[in-house]
Order: C-alpha cells, then structure tokens, then sequence
C-alpha cells in the first residue's frame, strides 16, 4: 500500500508563508455561489518547489496536498531503475492520488512531470485543473524544431538562432554540409532536450562526426528521441529569459527580464535581475517578442521566454519556452512585488488578468540576485554529494536580514540527501536598492550560510562575489 506523507515548510524565519505576504496575492475567483475555483491542490513533486507551492496555498486558504514520497519507499516499490524512474513520473498514479485526496487542481512544480503534454491532458480527463498551459501548447513547444517551425509559419519577425531546421536522423541530408553553411563552431543538443542537458559544441568538421555518434544515443536514452539539432554557437552570449503569464481570456503579460548567463554545464547557478546587459529599449523589446510569442500560442498560466543575447552585436535570438514554472521565478517576484505562485493559481480558477490592478503597471523595484546551492563537491570535479545533512543553518547575520534575505529550500537539519533525486537543496534570494549591495549581502549570506555532512556549492559560489564589499 502506497503511504501519502504530509510534509510542510522548514520553520526557519527565512522560509514561512509569511514572507510571502508583503507581496500581491492573486485573489481566488470564486463562482456564482461564492465557492473558491480550487480548494484542493495536489502538489506533483518534491522539496524546495513543494514547499513554495504549499506557503502560497496557505495564504490563499487552498489545502495542500502533497505528493511526497521516501526514497525508501520508491526502492522497495521497485520504481527507481537504473535511468533514475520514480514514482513522481508516474502520471496514472498521480491522477489516482489525486482523485483519492479530493483534490480539484495539481500543480507539478517544475521538472517530472511539468512539460509533460499527456499527463496534463490524463488530468483534464479526471476533471482535475492542471496548473499550467494546455497539452497542446507544451506538445508544440516541448520539441524545439517543432516551436521554432511554429514561429516561422505564424511570425516570421520573431528573430531566430542561424541552424537547420531538417532532421539530424535523416540518411538523405549531408550533415558536413548542413554545418559548414551554418559556420563553426555549432552547438549540437537533443531536439527533444532541455535544462541545458546534453549539449556539444562542436568547433570544427572532424568533431561533427563524433559528436553526432555521442549526441544522438545520448539523446534518445534521456528524450525518447534520438533526433538533435545544429544551430551557431553564439561564443559571447547571455542568456536572458522572459516571464509570461497568460489566461484563458486571452491576455498575455511580460513581468520582466532575468540573466541566467552563470551556468556551469549549461546548468544555471546564478540569477539575476534586471539584467546588467539590456539596455531599457532592449529589454522592451525583449518583452515584445515574449508577449506576441504568448499570444500566438493562446499561452495560459506561467511560462518563461529564453532568448540568446549577443554581446557583440546587441541582437537576440529565440531559444525555447519553457512550460512550467521556473526555478529561479523568487526574484521576479522580489522585484515586482507579486506573488507568481498565486498568479498560477489564480488563472487556473478562471481568473481575468485585466482585472487585476497590479499586472497593469507592474514596477520593476530594486535588484534580485539568487544562488541555487546543490549538494555536490567542488573539489571532486562537482561529483554528487549525498547522506545525512547533520546541521543546516541559513544565515541570519542582522536582525534586519529576513527583509532582503529569502531561502527557498526542503531540507533541514537530519535530512537525507539521496542520490536518486535533483542534486539542488535550496536557493538563496537577495534583494537590495543596487547592484553592488545585493552582490555584497549574497556573498556574506554565503559565507556564513552552515551545510555539514555533506559536500555543497556554497563556497565555491562565493567567488564570482568575490569583487564585493561586505556590508
């Protein structure tokens, strides 16, 4: 018998439903005999995302549901396998849980089953609201030559990443020639792919055909699809994304920029905004292109708009969208001053965006930088660290802290870190009046942020904050 564990936030003042509560919260609209459009939501994940989900649900007065279970549990249930499988994949199961819990909506959180275009229609099926756009918008966008041929049939303005828009599979094409009318060097990744897994650069013709050997096996092992597409490898980029948020009335809004351009392995590790590198007629511009990509696509619910920048020359390209809720969405809202959370929930229930004041001047109010600290050690090439975390303590080095200071994380003192699971055990979000004071905090935050028993980032992420005057 398959047991539901009930977990909530860690009680750390940095980490509790009401430090969500300066900031604006999507009021539940309700139907015509004054009932709330969700009162129970199942939350299809884990850790830190879980725990977010459940402080805003709080606020709002939805019961929490959650989809917890024990590594313990998914070994002796045989549902981890050697390709990392769980039980948080499981999308029948998940529809079940649902239905026994009562609940009226999920939300998946990010990763699992987040982008998964048949587990969100499984879910309208069961008469549950899935917490996210439609199966048919992550079915266009969830492959990336399938988003980029959209845009070119519906808007051909939409500026695109220079790459061939044919199948890496196909016998017929000649791919030495496919990537010389590209130009080296060429970034090689899995069509179907995504969180910046499985990318090659390929500098030259006699890598092409090795990297394609690796590329393609790798890519139908992780994707389900062997496919992989070329694209010019842009060598002095940032990476810049958008937040949208669309509803089912038809309305789409941009709530703003962040730079995820510090990446190690192509996997983000600090966030910030507004990004130092736009300039404020790029950033409208920008913002432009995510909205009318959302309108396009009838977008509903949250989603993110990446684009590659070039230093060089100041233009930007399309990349992906991403269907779900970001990873690093906290600093959005440390500087808009919403709650995005709620917003999901808010447009799920049916809710109108023009008719919620805020979303119609949206400010952009200081400067937000995260930190994502994963369970991993420097000094081992960033090999993965797990077992028992003896102490956990964020710091707390000014009574004045918890104002500028949030950690988004599942974990607390006596956690177990398994190695079936994300390595990533928590977030830090640092918000300031400038620049140079959140960079500042970031670092002493860092500094005297306490993770023992084992190895963490956390260290090693105050380098790139090393310029910075401690506060």
């Amino acid at each position: 018998m398959l047991r539901r564990f009930k977990i909530s936030p860690r009680r750390h003042p940095l980490n509790s439903p009401w430090r969500l509560s300066f900031r604006f919260l999507a009021p539940l609209p309700t139907d015509k005999h004054g009932r709330p459009g969700l009162q129970r939501v199942l939350i299809a994940n884990r850790g830190e995302i879980a725990c977010r989900v459940i402080n805003t649900c709080r606020l709002l007065n939805i019961v929490s549901s959650p989809f917890t279970l024990t590594t313990d549990e998914l070994i002796r249930l045989g549902s981890i396998d050697q390709a990392g499988g769980n039980l948080y994949l499981n999308a029948e199961l998940v529809v079940k849980v649902a239905l026994d819990a009562g609940a009226d909506g999920i939300h998946p959180g990010y990763g699992y089953l987040s982008e998964n275009a048949d587990f969100a229609t499984a879910v309208l099926a069961a008469r549950i609201k899935f917490i996210g756009p439609s199966a048919s918008t992550m079915s266009t966008l969830g492959d990336k030559r399938s988003a980029k041929a959209f845009l070119r049939e519906n808007d051909p303005t939409v500026p695109l990443i220079p790459g061939f828009a044919g199948s890496s599979s196909n016998a017929n094409v000649d791919m030495d020639k496919v990537a010389k009318q590209i130009g080296y060097p060429i970034m090689l990744k899995a069509s179907a792919g995504g969180g910046g897994k499985r990318m090659r650069i390929v500098s030259n013709p006699e890598q092409l055909q090795s990297g394609l050997e690796r590329a393609q096996p790798e890519a139908q092992r992780f994707f389900g699809s062997s496919d992989c597409i070329l694209e010019k490898y842009i060598e002095a980029y940032k990476h810049i994304e958008i937040q949208i948020i669309g509803d089912s009335h038809g309305n789409v809004a941009s709530l703003g920029e962040r730079d995820c351009s510090v990446q190690r392995r192509h996997q983000k590790v600090i966030e910030e905004t507004p990004s130092p590198w736009l300039t404020a007629e790029k950033r409208q511009e920008m913002s432009d292109v995510a909205v009318r990509i959302g309108q396009l696509l009838h977008y509903e619910n949250a989603g993110t708009v990446e684009f590659v920048f070039d230093v060089a020359t100041s233009n930007f390209y399309f990349l992906e969208v991403n269907t779900r809720l970001q990873v690093e969405h906290p600093i959005t809202e440390e500087v808009t001053r919403l709650d995005i959370v709620s917003l999901q929930l808010y447009v799920a229930a049916g809710g109108n965006l023009l008719q919620l004041e805020p979303l119609q001047n949206i400010p952009q109010i200081d400067y937000a930088i995260e930190c994502r600290l994963y369970a991993e050690d420097p000094g081992r090439e960033f090999y993965p660290s797990h077992g028992l975390i003896r102490l956990w303590q964020p710091a707390t080095f000014t009574p004045f802290a918890n104002r500028t200071v949030r950690f988004e994380t599942g974990i607390d003192t006596g956690s177990r870190i398994s190695i079936y699971f994300d390595s990533m055990i928590a977030k830090i979000i640092v918000w300031e009046p400038n620049t140079a004071l959140a960079r500042a905090t970031m670092r002493r935050v860092l500094a005297e942020t306490a993770c023992v028993g084992v190895a963490t980032n956390h260290l090693f992420s105050q380098r790139p904050f090393s310029q910075c005057k401690t506060p």
